[in-house]
């Protein structure tokens, strides 16, 4: 899947709200500080964030609700 900019629409349907986006990506975006693992070939971006929003728009990256009821 080649992106030019994940758009904001295309990140959405990957979660369930703009709230859980803004968490995924800074906790991706520490992992790939912390540890530098990353696919390269397939993300046009240096910055840790912007690496972060590329695989949550690849699907690359999944989350869970710890707590039922909530949203």
């Amino acid at each position: 899947m080649k992106l030019d900019k994940p758009s904001l629409e295309t990140l959405i349907q990957r979660v369930d709200s703009r709230y859980t986006l803004a968490v995924m990506a800074a906790k991706r975006a520490r992992k790939i500080v912390e540890k530098k693992e990353f696919d390269k070939k397939n993300i046009p971006a240096n910055k840790p964030v912007s690496i972060a929003l590329y695989e949550i728009a690849m699907g690359k990256v999944n989350y869970k609700r710890r707590i039922k009821g909530l949203k």
